[in-house]
C-alpha cells in the first residue's frame, strides 16, 4: 500500500505547468498550488491583459493575487523526497499527438514502448511489465509502437488476421477462407512473411552485390581518374621538355645563322675593301701621271721636252675591270629564302602533327556502362557492318561475298600472294575493322569446326602454337564443333552449354569489358560471357578446322 501512495503523490505533489516536483510550492485563491516561478512567469505574461487566471480551472483573478508560500505543502515534498519520491515524468515521457499511448495508463497516457499484436494493445514500460514476466503472456508478439494495430482485425469477423490470401495478396482471419476466400490460395501469416523474408533476402542480397559491384567501378572510375592525371601531368612535362629542346634547338641554328652570316659579311667586306684600296691607289697614281703629262704638254722649249719626255714614269698595269665581280643589291638572299623555307616546313610539319595529336588525344570514358542488351531487335541497334582483310587470310582461306565469307579449301588459291599480316600456319583471318565501344555482329557457319573469336591486332603470326585464337592473352574464341562449344582464352578450355545454332551472335562492350557469344534461332540464347578490362582495339577473328568449313559474316538490319 505505501508503495502505491508513493505512485499516486507522484502527480499529486507535481506542478501542472512544468510536470516536476513542486519547488517553493505556492497556493493561489481557487486552491490549486504551482511552484513559485512557473505560476508568476504565467501571470507575467497575461500582465497586458489585465487578467490572472488558474492555468488548470481557468478562474481569474483581479487585483492580481499576491504569492505566498505553502509552508504545509512544501514540508510534504521535502519529506516525500527523504522517503524515495521520485519527480514526476518528464515532459517527453508522456504521449503527444503524434505519438503511441499507453491504452493502460488513466488520466494523462505515457508513451507507449511496445505495442502487442496479439492482445492489440500498446503498453508503457510500467504496463509492459507482465509480457515479460507472466508465461502466457510471454508468447505474444512485441512491435515497435503502432497506432495501425486495429487494421490487424478483420472487418467482416471481428478476429485477428492471422492468414494471407495468396489469390487477392491480402491479410485475412481464419474464418475468411469460408465465405469471402473460399477456394483461394491461402496459407499463414507467418509462413507468407517466411517467405517474403526469404525473397526480400535474396533482393538484399542482389543490392549488396550491386552495391559492392559499383564501389568497385567507382574504384576503378578513380584508378582511371588518376591514370588520367598521371598521364596528362606526364605528357605536359614531356612536351614541355621537347619544346624546350626545340626552342634551344631554334636558338641554337639561329646563332649559327647569325655567325655564318656576320662571317662571311666580314670576309666580302674585307675583300671589297681590298679592291676598293688598291684601285684608289691606282686613282692616285694615275692622277700624279696626269699631271706631269699634262706639265709636258705646257712646255714650249721643245729641247726640255724631248729631254723630260723619257724620264715619265711608265704606267702601271691597270686594273682589269671584268675582275670586279659586283653583287646584287640584294645580299644573303639565298639566306633569308633558306631560313624562311625552314620556317614553311616547320610549319607544315607543326600543323599536321599538331592535328594529330589532338586527334589522338586520349578521350576518358567515364559513362557508366549501358545494360546489356536483352532481345535481338536491341542487339541489331548495336551492329556493325564488318568485313575479312585478305591481308590477314591464311592461303588456304578463300574470301568471297564482298569479303564477307571465308572458305577453307584444300589448297591455296590461285590468286594467292604472301603478305606479313597474314597467319601463316593457322587457318585464320581478321576483320579489316577495329571493334570499340558497343557493337554486335552475327556469323553464319557450315562445317564440322569454326573458332569465332576476338582479338588484338599484334596477335603474333609467326606459326607457333601460340598463334591460334585462344591459346595467348591476346584473343578470345568460342570453338563451335558440331555439337559442341568450348571456350578458349590463354590455353584454358571452359565447355559451354547451350543450343546448337549454324548462327551464332557475338556481342562487345569494349569499354565496359564484356564480350558474350550468343545461339541466334528463333530466340537467343546466352552462351557464354566474359568480363576483363580491353586494353586495345579489338578485331573479329574466324578460324576454319576442316576442308570445306566455311563461316561468313552476315548482313544484319
Amino acid at each position: 500500500m505505501a508503495q502505491k501512495g508513493v505512485h499516486l503523490d507522484q502527480e499529486t505533489f507535481s506542478c501542472s505547468i512544468c510536470l516536476d516536483l513542486l519547488k517553493d510550492p505556492v497556493t493561489i485563491p481557487c486552491g490549486h498550488s504551482y511552484c513559485r516561478n512557473c505560476i508568476k512567469t504565467h501571470w507575467d505574461e497575461e500582465e497586458k491583459k489585465k487578467l490572472h487566471s488558474c492555468p488548470q480551472c481557468k478562474q481569474t483573478f483581479i487585483p492580481r493575487p499576491v504569492l505566498m508560500k505553502n509552508t504545509m505543502l512544501a514540508d510534504l515534498v521535502e519529506e516525500l523526497k527523504k522517503t524515495g519520491l521520485q519527480a514526476a515524468p518528464a515532459d517527453h515521457c508522456y504521449a503527444g499527438p503524434e505519438d503511441v499511448s499507453c491504452d493502460v495508463c488513466t488520466g494523462r497516457k505515457l508513451k507507449a514502448f511496445k505495442s502487442c499484436l496479439v492482445c492489440l494493445a500498446s503498453y508503457c514500460e510500467k504496463h509492459l511489465q507482465p509480457h515479460y514476466d507472466v508465461a502466457p503472456l510471454k508468447k505474444h508478439k512485441l512491435v515497435d509502437p503502432s497506432n495501425k494495430l486495429q487494421e490487424n482485425i478483420c472487418p467482416h469477423h471481428n478476429e485477428v488476421m492471422k492468414m494471407f490470401c495468396r489469390t487477392d495478396q491480402q491479410c485475412i482471419c481464419y474464418l475468411c477462407p469460408v465465405d469471402e476466400h473460399k477456394g483461394h490460395d491461402t496459407v499463414s501469416a507467418a509462413a507468407e512473411i517466411t517467405e517474403r523474408q526469404r525473397e526480400l533476402e535474396v533482393s538484399r542480397l542482389n543490392i549488396q552485390q550491386r552495391i559492392q559491384d559499383r564501389e568497385k567501378d567507382v574504384k576503378l572510375f578513380q584508378q582511371e581518374v588518376e591514370a588520367v592525371n598521371y598521364f596528362a601531368d606526364k605528357a605536359v612535362e614531356d612536351s614541355q621538355k621537347i619544346f624546350t629542346q626545340l626552342i634551344r634547338l631554334m636558338k641554337k641554328r639561329s646563332s649559327d645563322v647569325k655567325q655564318q652570316v656576320r662571317s662571311q659579311q666580314r670576309t666580302e667586306v674585307s675583300r671589297v675593301k681590298e679592291l676598293q684600296e688598291k684601285l684608289e691607289q691606282e686613282i692616285t697614281e694615275l692622277k700624279r701621271n696626269d699631271a706631269e703629262l699634262k706639265k709636258l704638254s705646257h712646255t714650249e722649249d721643245h729641247n726640255q721636252f724631248l729631254h723630260n719626255y723619257p724620264s715619265l714614269s711608265p704606267l702601271s698595269e691597270s686594273t682589269d675591270s671584268s675582275s670586279i665581280r659586283i653583287r646584287p643589291l640584294s645580299y644573303f638572299e639565298d639566306v633569308t629564302e633558306a631560313v624562311s623555307e625552314v620556317r614553311d616546313k616547320l610549319q607544315d610539319v607543326l600543323r599536321d602533327k599538331w592535328t594529330k595529336v589532338s586527334l589522338t588525344g586520349t578521350e576518358v570514358d567515364v559513362l557508366l556502362s549501358q545494360p546489356e542488351p536483352k532481345t535481338r531487335a536491341e542487339f541489331l541497334q548495336c551492329s556493325q557492318e564488318i568485313t575479312l582483310d585478305p591481308n590477314t587470310a591464311n592461303p588456304c582461306l578463300l574470301l568471297s561475298e564482298g569479303n564477307r565469307k571465308a572458305t577453307f579449301m584444300s589448297q591455296q588459291h590461285e590468286s594467292y600472294s604472301s603478305h606479313p599480316d597474314e597467319f601463316i600456319y593457322y587457318s585464320q583471318v581478321l576483320s579489316r575493322e577495329s571493334l570499340t565501344g558497343r557493337c554486335y555482329w552475327e556469323v553464319e557457319r557450315r562445317g564440322l569446326g569454326v573458332d569465332i573469336a576476338v582479338t588484338y591486332k599484334n596477335i603474333s603470326r609467326d606459326g607457333s602454337n601460340e598463334c591460334g585464337f585462344g591459346n595467348n592473352d591476346k584473343s578470345w574464341a568460342l570453338y563451335c564443333h558440331y555439337n559442341s562449344y568450348i571456350f578458349l582464352y590463354n590455353k584454358v578450355q571452359t565447355p559451354v552449354s547451350g543450343p546448337q545454332s549454324s548462327r551464332l551472335g557475338v556481342y562487345l562492350d569494349h569499354n565496359a569489358g564484356i564480350l558474350s557469344f550468343y545461339s541466334v534461332s528463333e530466340t537467343m540464347t546466352l552462351l557464354h560471357r566474359v568480363q576483363t578490362a580491353f586494353t586495345q582495339p579489338l578485331y573479329a577473328g574466324l578460324y576454319l578446322y576442316w576442308e570445306g568449313d566455311s563461316a561468313e559474316l552476315c548482313e544484319v538490319k
